[in-house]
């Protein structure tokens, strides 16, 4: 059953509480009424007693006549006040609903001026993301309680705007001064490499320098990138997620041995290209990584109840159930997985879920039957869908 909506809802509290208070007016005059007539009309217009076993009468003598013409009479009183109070009755009734349904109608429009300040916050509310942190409510009208939430509702952007913008600028430091030592750091170890006169040891030593060169910038653009994924997207757009996955594939180098297989079925998505294929990349490469030898790897897309998706299934190692929720946090992995390891920091399946949340979908991973993972992205439909 549909939730009524808190317009229609205070419309039918307006229009019962008016059929409750004219129920009950009617009720009263009706019996006033009553009572007024029964005082003015109750008493008979002709007379007719016996005293002392004689009998006194009117004029003529014609006693039958008279007390006929009482019970006539008598019975048409109560025959016309029964029919005065059944109209009182029914036109009453009938006035009372017309009246009801329009102070229901009136109820209804009077709660839509009443609720209107409220939908301008909810719109504004809608329509805001990180770009447009700097528009605000400001709610003109009396200082009521509906103010009052609009004032605090725009004072909590302010807060906000603030955070994002400090956040926006620390990850913009952060991504010079973390890339510049390392890209100068590079740079010498490979001309020390590049030299000729330079002995074995000192090659040596470079060579893992610069491994570790190497896997720090790997660290650091997944750390950006993971802040920036639970960030507003910044581009939308329309997404194939088999060009996605297929691109994915062919970026991963597979060892020999390694069965690599796509299914993709036709799925359009809507979001950031670059990020979606970022998440695509991650997880076939997560999932060749984790491997084992002459294993496979599945690659599906498709839709399922009218949603995209994309499952990327793997061979590996029997994985508990109860570690799967901690293979998305940060620097998290499966037990006997060293992180920090020259293969990853740690932060693949991390940036798949923040990419995934912010473009309004899920992430479920499985135990696969025999060993290894299946991972299922589920994406909204495009617009146009």
């Amino acid at each position: 059953m549909p939730r009524m909506s808190v317009r229609t809802r205070l419309s039918i509290v307006y229009g019962t509480l008016f059929l409750i208070s004219a129920g009950l007016l009617v009720g009263v005059t009706y019996l006033l009424t009553v009572r007024a007539i029964d005082s003015t009309l109750g008493k008979p217009l002709v007379q007719v007693t016996y005293e002392r076993g004689g009998i006194e009468t009117g004029p003529g003598g014609q006693v039958n006549m008279l007390a006929t013409a009482q019970r006539e009479v008598d019975s048409a009183l109560v025959a016309r006040k029964e029919a005065v109070l059944d109209n009182l009755l029914r036109s009453s009734v009938l006035l009372i609903i017309a009246l009801g349904l329009l102070a229901v109608i009136i109820g209804y429009v009077m709660a839509g001026r009443m609720l209107r300040p409220l939908h301008t916050v909810t719109e504004t509310a809608r329509r805001l993301s990180e770009s447009t942190l700097h528009e605000r409510i400001a709610l003109k009208g009396p200082q009521d309680e509906i103010k009052d939430l609009a004032d605090t509702f725009d004072r909590m952007l302010d807060r906000l705007h603030r955070a994002f913008d400090a956040q926006r600028r620390f990850v913009a430091n952060a991504s010079h001064e973390l890339r510049t030592p390392l890209t100068i750091n590079r740079t010498v170890l490979e001309v020390a490499l590049a030299g000729r006169r330079n002995p074995p040891e000192t090659k040596a030593l470079a060579e893992v320098l610069l491994g570790n060169t190497a896997r720090h910038e790997r660290l650091i653009e997944g750390l950006l990138l993971l802040a920036r994924t639970e960030r507003e997207l910044a581009t939308a757009a329309p997404v194939s997620l088999p060009d996605v996955a297929r691109t994915a594939v062919d970026q991963i180098e597979t060892p020999d041995g390694l069965e690599v297989s796509a299914e993709l079925r036709a799925a359009e998505t809507f979001g950031d290209p670059v990020l979606l294929e970022r998440c695509a990349v991650n997880l076939v490469e997560n999932a060749v990584k984790y491997n084992v030898p002459d294993g496979r790897v599945e690659v599906v897309t498709g839709r399922e109840d009218g949603a995209p998706f994309l499952r990327v299934s793997n061979t590996g190692r029997p994985v508990p159930p109860y570690e799967i929720g901690r293979i998305f946090e940060p620097f998290r992995r499966l037990r006997g997985d060293r992180t920090g390891s020259a293969e990853g920091a740690g932060l693949g399946l991390s940036i798949v879920a923040a990419v995934v949340r912010a473009h309004g979908g899920t992430v479920q991973a499985v135990p696969r039957d025999g060993g290894g993972l299946i991972v299922t992205l589920r994406l909204p439909a495009p617009p146009s869908a």
